[in-house]
Parts: structure tokens; sequence; C-alpha cells
């Protein structure tokens, strides 16, 4: 079997010429500098397509092509070709040397680079490490919004281990009516878009970041969200580039944090912290998760990672502390089984932690009680 290599992967990419008279361009794909991020792994090939926003329906039968050409290369498992579009921000004259740089975009005034027609509130749930429980506690704030009357949808922004479709139980692939834009999948009442709806779930994703960031823009805004009173974002875990991007080109309403109350967790938490202050994205407050463990037998209550660390962190750091959601098995029962604990047991203690913080995140981005209603949400525009 002959090897896959990158170079092997832009040869054959070379016989794809463009039209002129779609694309505004002419030569083949790889010359134009078209081609980027290429990526290769276990006979599965990954790659982008630079694009001109303004023409990107006209690209699409281009990527089809490169992706099938790619496809049919000996010993080729699968290949996939994502439309990215990197554009450079515009400023109205150049910046003396030596000046101070524009400073980060306010969360008001970023409507023009990313986010979808229709959603009023965009919310980011993240923690600056993995393993705390952030996708858990995304989806059963969630369906906690929901509770309390609000129209509510999830994205999975965490391309590499997605999870969402097995927490709220979502098999299939979403459909795309027009062929341009994808219906987001549904459950419980929530609308839900993930990376794991298109790619199998034991199928790595080997994307390099322009990629990933290309994705993550394309699942906010090619996806047909509707009119939703709040946007939550299971945040990829860290301060990356797709952390950083999502959080610069998109118009958050504000960011959750999510920690366990062990020291070593609480470093990272703040660092995420700290990266959504810096490019003007207000911090929500923090949840303490795994607060405490009860003995379903005994009763007996134990600190397994500590108790309390997340509310005196954010004492320290100027922030609210949302709420603390004990280590129980239940709610990891529920969200391994694709029932979330506020759905499949909305009565239940551990249900009430989550509904209590649901409310505090609905009040501090402006929602009131009012589940919505008579209040006109502000546009998003969509390049």
């Amino acid at each position: 079997m002959a090897e896959i290599t990158e170079e092997s992967v832009l040869e054959t990419l070379r016989t794809i010429a463009t039209d002129p008279a779609a694309h505004g361009k002419e030569g083949n794909i790889v010359d134009l500098g078209m081609i980027s991020g290429v990526a290769i792994k276990d006979r599965m090939v990954q790659f982008s397509l630079e694009i001109e926003p303004a023409r990107a329906d006209a690209y699409e039968p281009l990527r089809i092509q490169a992706e099938t050409v790619v496809a049919s290369l000996e010993g080729v498992l699968s290949a996939t070709c994502v439309l990215t579009a990197e554009k450079a921000p515009e400023r109205s004259q150049p910046t003396p040397m030596g000046a101070q740089q524009p400073q980060a975009t306010k969360p008001e005034d970023k409507t023009a680079s990313g986010g979808a027609a229709g959603i009023s509130r965009i919310i980011a749930v993240a923690s600056g490490k993995g393993g705390v429980g952030k996708s858990t506690t995304a989806v059963n704030l969630a369906l906690g919004l929901k509770a309390l009357g609000l129209t509510v949808g999830i994205l999975d922004a965490d391309v590499y281990g997605p999870s969402l479709p097995r927490m709220l139980g979502i098999s299939g692939r979403p459909d795309s009516p027009d062929g341009k834009t994808l219906k987001p999948m549904e459950s419980y009442g929530l609308k839900a878009m993930s990376m794991g709806f298109l790619v199998a779930e034991d199928q790595p994703i080997v994307w390099r970041g322009p990629m990933v960031m290309g994705a993550l823009q394309q699942m906010l805004s090619d996806v047909a969200w509707g009119d939703l009173d709040v946007l939550i974002v299971d945040m990829p875990p860290g301060t990356g580039d797709a952390q950083l991007t999502m959080a610069q080109n998109t118009p958050l309403a504000g960011a959750v944090i999510v920690s366990t109350p062990q020291d070593i967790a609480l470093l990272d938490a703040r660092k995420g912290l700290n990266m959504f202050r810096k490019v003007d994205v207000p911090v929500l407050g923090i949840i303490e998760n795994m607060s405490l463990f009860i003995c379903p037998s005994c009763g007996h209550e134990s600190h397994i990672f500590g108790h309390g660390g997340a509310r005196m962190e954010a004492e320290k750091l100027g922030c609210d502390f949302l709420g603390e959601v004990p280590l129980h098995i239940d709610i990891r029962v529920t969200a391994d089984g694709g029932r979330p604990i506020v759905a499949s047991d909305p009565d239940s203690a551990h249900a009430q932690a989550y509904q209590a913080i649901a409310e505090k995140v609905r009040d501090a981005v402006g929602l009131g009680d009012t589940g919505g209603a008579g209040r006109a949400a502000p546009r998003i525009v969509v390049n």
C-alpha cells in the first residue's frame, strides 16, 4: 500500500482548477495558496480550503470535489475538507509604528464576525482544564434554562472531544435542506450541534488550529438555530487558539467558569477567567463541581477534592459564586446514559442545584423571569 504523505495529497489537489467566473481567480487550488492544515493520521486525511466569504456558495462544489479526489487516493480511508475564511481585521487608518495597538473588541461590538441571527444571548461554559465536569454542567445548565421557559440551544465547541451526542442521547446526522445550512438536532427541547453528529464516535479529529476554528465558525453561523433566548457554548478545556477565537469572534453575553475545589484545578480556572477578561467578555461567575460526596449508604459527607475553594476563589477574583454541585453517581449515570439529571429527575436535589445556578445565570444576562417574552433580540449579523 502506497504511503500517504502531505505531498501526495497536494499533488492530487493540484489537479483541481478554479472557475474564474465563480471564484474570481484562475489556477489550481494548491498553487493559489487555498489549501492549508493538511493532517494525516490512521489513513484519514483532513484539510481546509481557504475561500472568500462573499463567494462562499460558489466554493461548496469545489470543496466536495477536493474531498472526493483525496478520498480516491490509494490507502486513504476517509477525507474531510472544511471551508475556512481567514479575514484580517479592518482598520480605519494604519497604526503608526510604536503606537498602541487597538484594544480587544467589546462584546456588544462583536456582531460582524460571527454569530447567528435570532440568538439573543450566547453564553460560554468554560474551564481552565479538562476533567472537571464542564460538559455535564453545560448540558444541565442548558436544560435548567429551558425549564425556566427560555428557548435554548447548545453548541458543543469541543471539536477534539465532542460529548454532546451521548449526553443528550442523540444519534444520526443533521439534515441540510438547502445544502448550505444544517438543521440542529433536538433533544429534551434543546437545539443542539456538535462535531460528534458529523463524525463517528470512535473517529479522532486530527485537524490543526485553522481547521478547528473554521469548523467552529461554521457550526455557529451555518446552522439554522432560529430564534433562541440563549445559546450555551460548551467550550473546549484550556486557553488555546480555539478558546481565544471563540471569545474574540463570538458576541458572548458572558462566560461561566467550572472548576473542582482543589487548588490545582482552581489555578487553571483562574487562567480561563482571566482570558475572558482580557477580551472584555463578562465573567458571570464560578461553579464548584464535585463539591462534596455524600455516601449513598450511610450519608457520611466527604470532601474528596476539598470544599469551598471555588467560592473563595470567586471572592478573591471579584466575581459571583454561582453555586456548588455534588459528586454523585446519579449525575454521572444519567449523563452517560443520555438522560441528563435535570430532565430525567428534575425534583432531585442534584437537579435543583443546577436549576438554582440556571436562575442566577438567567438573571446575570438580563433575561429576568419573563421567559424572553416581549424582548426585542439584538440582531447578530452573519458574515
